[in-house]
This record gives structure tokens, C-alpha cells and sequence, in this order.
């Protein structure tokens, strides 16, 4: 029997790219290569870095320092890659450094090092490809790249301008993903609503039929597959306004994930911002009006340049009118090369830090505020574990996965994994909810897990 090469894999980061180490995973294994779980099985181990933030670098720098000791045959690919020799600097003897979304040249590099096996068994490649999440949800990547210049962000610099993937690309691989039983596919991109902007939105074919290049028809098509379609990352565009009529008729789930970063215009205008507070309030209040039960996530910086109390204020003032389902609220940090770096009056850190927990709990109040309105209601969860008290563990259509709440079922533990249920919700908390499948007793609460996460997320 022939030697079969094996690799090690490390992937870090965001959903993109996750989304890139899955297709990388998916061609080796369609070459013949195997997956080593740890790194003295390997034969060779490739990371996949990010490179956004400080705290990201450095993780990605000591996970790659780790597999050198480790395996010492390295290759590094995603977003750190791209920021020139920051890796050889610190790490000469990687064998290849490759920036995001770099498929083919990783591969070459993995040959280059390891030749392929001389007789792949492509048989044994599933059709959803190798993938990183549970069986059940799925990311789908629809688009690479942004052509915004905000002054936070290096994006760009790192992933460059948009690239929208044919539509029918995408929705072939949202096809064999259903198929093989994905249950929700989590639609994510660096800019989703700008998806066809480079291609001028030109018309593209699945299974014959004509299609444009453009999110609206991209979501009513993938809600004819059968699985939740969940958006995220979308900026308020207007034609944002022709997808909640297909949350409204449950075509697409009714949550849209929308990083608004802040509600002064002073400070929008210096992030260089296509939105308004105003006009995002003004946008949420009609799109609540066709679909009331929408859930909105969104994502805010604190502490950016020049950012005064009044500022802040006006913020908090925002939070409360607009009454936001899910946020995230980060502090802000000086990313390497964003123009923002260079603008005056940064925040104190303390000053930074103490905003971010005022938000928080604003953030909370409304959070457990809204949750507290399902009390009663029977909703359709799709369950994703089970805790060791037998409960089952499942997520509402307002629930993303990693970021959102979840909906703990008392008497759920006779409830498959990956499946849909209904589920009488019984109580409420600030972040999650409590359900049974056919009581109506109060439920018992589970002390909620300190961490980071929930900290930034509710």
C-alpha cells in the first residue's frame, strides 16, 4: 500500500477565513493528502493566520512559532501573510508565506515540499468538501475583498478591492452543502450587500435558469433550498430594503447583521463611514414596520480618535432608540497601517475601557428586554448540542452560532443534533432563553459562563 502524505492544519481568524481553510482542507483531500489531528503525525503543517488586530498577530505568531517547534516543516497563509515580512522576520524558516484567499498557491507550495500522491481517491471526497463547523450550519462565502477605505479597517490592504464569486458558483456549493444535511447557511463576505458591484451585477446561470449577480435574487434563490439562509455583514445599501420583504414571507430568516461602528456623525464621517445614525434609525424602524419580528445584530467602536462624551452620548442615546437586538462593542485599537492611527485626540484607555461598559450595559437592559417579550411564544430551534444536565442546546432563527444567545431546552435530550424542533419558550435572561419541548414549569437557570464573548456580545 503507498505512503499517504498527511497535513496539519491551524485555522485562525474570521469566518472568511474559515471559509479558506475548508477549501484548502477540500483539495487535499481531493489530491490524495490526509489530515494529521496533531502535529508529530504530520508530515507537514500549514497555518492559516489572521492578521487584523494586535492581539491577532500575535496569536498567529506564537501558533506558528508552536507547529515549528512542533513539526518544523511550516507553511503560513491568510490575512498575516500579507502584511510583508512580519513572519519571516520573526520566523525565517517557514517554508512559504502566501497572503488571504490563496488556494492555488498554497497548494503549490504544499507540492513544492510534499509532492501529491500519484493516485488521489477522489470517491472518498464528500460533495460539501471538507468542512471546519458542525454538520448542521455551513459558512458560504460569497464574495472576497472590500472596496471600502474605512480608516479602522486594512482590509483592503490585506484581501483587496471586492470580488463577487459567480452566482451560480455559489449556489452549487449551497446545493451539495444541503444536501449532504446542512440545516443553516451562514451567508458572510467582507461587504455582502455590495456583492456583483464589480462585475456590474451581470447575469450569471444556475441549472439553466438566469440569474443576476446581486444579493437580492443570490437570497430569494438560496430560500428555495430548504435551510435557514442567515445574512451577515450587511451594509445598509438601499437595496437592503428589497431583502425584508423575503424575511417577511420567511424566505430568508428574518435577521440581518448590520455593523453600524458608531451614531455620531462626526465620528462616522472620520471613520469614513457610508452610513448615518439618522438614516440607519429611520431604515431599522420601516424594516421593522414590513417584518416586526427581524432580529438586528450589529458591531460598535469605542474610544476612536477625537471621540468626546458628547460623542459617546449620542451613541447611548442611539442604543436606546433604536432598541438593537444583539451588539458587540469593541474598544479601539491601533491596527498597523490604518489611516486612523494618524488622526489626533486618541481616547485614554480607562476612558475606552469605561465606555465599553457603560454600552454593555445599556446593551444588556435592552437585550433582556426585547428576550423577554418571546416569553410564551413557540419557536422553531435548530438544536446544536447537548450539556452534560441533559439539556439540549439549541439557537432560535435570532440566534447566529459563536456570537448569539442560545435557547436551553429542560426536557430536550431525546432531541437529535442538527435537527428542528418546537419549543414553548418559558424564560428569559439577558442573553438567552429557556424553553421546554411540551411543559410550561419555570425552568431551572444555568449560572451564564464568564468570558470574553459574553462580555462584547448580547
Amino acid at each position: 500500500m503507498n505512503y499517504q502524505p498527511r497535513i496539519g492544519f491551524v485555522s485562525l481568524g474570521c469566518p472568511k477565513a474559515l471559509v479558506d481553510s475548508e477549501r484548502i482542507l477540500t483539495q487535499l483531500r481531493a489530491e490524495g493528502y490526509g489530515i494529521a489531528p496533531t502535529y508529530p503525525e504530520a508530515d507537514l503543517v500549514v497555518v492559516n493566520t489572521c492578521g487584523f488586530i494586535d492581539a491577532a498577530v500575535a496569536e498567529s505568531l506564537d501558533a506558528i512559532g508552536e507547529a515549528l517547534a512542533e513539526n518544523g516543516k511550516v507553511i503560513v497563509t491568510g490575512c498575516l501573510g500579507a502584511k510583508g515580512s512580519v513572519v519571516r522576520d520573526l520566523h525565517p524558516s517557514v517554508l512559504a508565506v502566501t497572503g488571504p484567499h490563496a488556494c492555488e498557491e498554497v497548494m503549490a507550495a504544499i507540492h513544492a515540499h510534499l509532492p501529491r500522491p500519484h493516485d488521489p481517491f477522489l470517491d472518498l471526497l464528500p460533495p460539501q468538501g471538507v468542512k471546519l463547523t458542525p454538520r448542521h450550519y455551513a459558512y458560504l462565502k460569497i464574495a472576497e475583498g472590500c472596496n471600502h477605505r474605512c480608516t479602522f479597517c486594512i482590509i483592503p490592504r490585506l484581501r483587496g478591492d471586492l470580488v463577487s464569486r459567480p452566482v451560480g458558483e455559489v449556489l452549487r456549493e449551497a446545493e451539495n452543502l444541503v444536501r449532504a444535511g446542512v440545516r443553516e447557511l451562514l451567508i458572510v463576505s467582507q461587504d455582502t450587500s455590495a456583492y456583483g458591484v464589480d462585475v456590474r451585477y451581470r447575469t450569471g446561470f444556475w441549472n439553466g435558469r438566469p440569474l443576476k449577480t446581486h444579493l437580492t435574487p443570490l437570497a430569494a434563490a438560496l430560500g428555495e433550498l430548504g435551510a435557514w439562509v442567515r445574512l451577515h455583514y450587511v451594509y445598509p445599501y438601499p437595496h437592503v430594503d428589497e431583502l425584508i420583504p423575503l424575511m417577511a414571507e420567511g424566505r430568508v430568516l428574518p435577521y440581518l447583521d448590520v455593523p453600524l461602528q458608531h451614531a455620531s456623525p462626526r465620528i462616522l464621517k472620520a471613520m469614513k463611514r457610508p452610513a448615518n445614525a439618522d438614516g440607519a434609525l429611520a431604515r431599522i424602524w420601516g424594516w421593522r414596520k414590513i417584518c416586526p419580528e427581524m432580529t438586528l445584530r450589529s458591531t460598535f467602536i469605542v474610544g476612536f480618535p477625537g471621540e468626546t462624551d458628547a460623542d459617546f452620548q449620542q451613541l447611548l442615546e442611539f442604543l436606546e432608540a433604536v432598541e438593537l437586538d444583539r451588539v458587540g462593542c469593541f474598544t479601539y485599537s491601533p491596527v498597523d497601517g490604518a489611516a486612523a492611527n494618524a488622526l489626533p485626540d486618541p481616547v485614554p484607555e480607562e476612558v475606552k475601557q469605561e465606555r465599553q461598559a457603560r454600552l454593555m450595559v445599556l446593551q444588556a437592559e435592552i437585550s433582556a428586554r426585547r428576550l423577554r417579550r418571546k416569553v410564551g411564544q413557540v419557536l422553531k430551534v435548530l438544536v446544536d448540542a447537548h450539556d452534560e444536565e441533559g439539556r439540549a442546546i439549541a439557537r432560535s432563527n435570532a440566534d447566529a452560532p459563536e456570537i448569539d444567545g442560545v435557547v436551553f431546552i429542560e426536557d430536550g435530550a431525546a432531541l437529535p443534533v442538527g435537527e428542528f424542533a418546537e419549543v414553548r419558550i418559558v424564560g428569559a435572561d439577558e442573553h438567552d432563553l429557556y424553553a421546554e419541548v411540551g411543559g410550561t414549569q419555570t425552568p431551572k437557570r444555568k449560572p451564564r459562563r464568564n468570558g470574553e464573548v459574553r462580555v462584547k456580545d448580547t
